[in-house]
């Protein structure tokens, strides 16, 4: 289970409402986008922006400044200078490169092509210079929320897999992995040394604890999970970290 900024819990898909809030079950989670940039009239600018959207802004002067704050699951987004006094912008993006659910925003003074494409091919939402628009940041910087949103709603998911997945016995799992990769009952057998009937109830068994509605919904499972095929191992499947974290 995620936990959101304030103790409330994450447990159902998100979804951006005018680009002003995203909602979490009953409770209302704002985005929050991050500004780290040494330029105080630049932060003053982006902050008066975020703000008059209904978003939450928070400033930074520095890259350490930011990189030491805690982590807080909601939908955000980074509004990340290039040159920093203390770190490149380029290093922190890659400092945060696991960090999927907070897209980032390059904007800068100087139109550096090389800065940009390197930026835009290791992930960044948009490269702005500087003065920006406000109607071409408040555009991006809502999309940017948008990708966070949907981010933060994969990983719930993926996180409710993982404990379903973790219920399944040993043999449930072989079984489901055959099933997936597309064997018939019998085969799945055949390959197991169990009997036909032995393997309709183990897969009746992992379609109920992991909820799948249909053969269709567990393969979407299995994707989810990191199952993949491993040809090393004769067209057995074996978890990948995915599925075991």
């Amino acid at each position: 289970m995620l936990t959101l900024a304030g103790g409330s819990a994450l447990t159902t898909p998100l979804r951006v409402a005018d680009h002003r809030e995203a909602k979490s079950g009953t409770t209302t989670v704002r985005p929050t986008v991050f500004v780290v940039d040494d330029d105080i009239s630049c932060c003053a600018f982006v902050r008066s922006v975020v703000e008059s959207a209904g978003w939450r802004s928070e400033t930074f002067a520095s890259a350490h400044e930011f990189l030491s704050r805690p982590r807080t699951l909601v939908p955000s987004c980074l509004v990340l200078d290039v040159g920093l006094p203390d770190l490149n912008g380029l290093d922190v993006q890659q400092r945060i490169v696991d960090r999927n659910d907070m897209p980032i925003i390059f904007i800068t003074g100087s139109a550096d092509v090389a800065v940009a494409v390197s930026a835009m091919k290791a992930g960044a939402v948009e490269f702005l210079i500087k003065p920006c628009q406000t109607d071409v940041l408040l555009k991006t910087i809502g999309r940017a929320v948008e990708q966070s949103t949907a981010a933060l709603r994969l990983e719930v998911e993926i996180q409710t897999l993982r404990g379903r997945y973790a219920e399944l016995s040993s043999r449930e799992r072989e079984v489901m992995a055959l099933v997936v990769a597309g064997r018939l009952n019998k085969q799945v057998g055949g390959e197991l040394g169990i009997s036909e009937i032995t393997v309709k109830g183990h897969r009746g068994n992992v379609m109920r604890k992991m909820n799948a509605r249909s053969l269709p919904d567990l393969v979407t499972m299995a994707a989810l999970l990191g199952l993949l095929p491993e040809r090393s191992l004769g067209g057995k499947w074996r978890s990948t970290p995915a599925a075991q974290r």
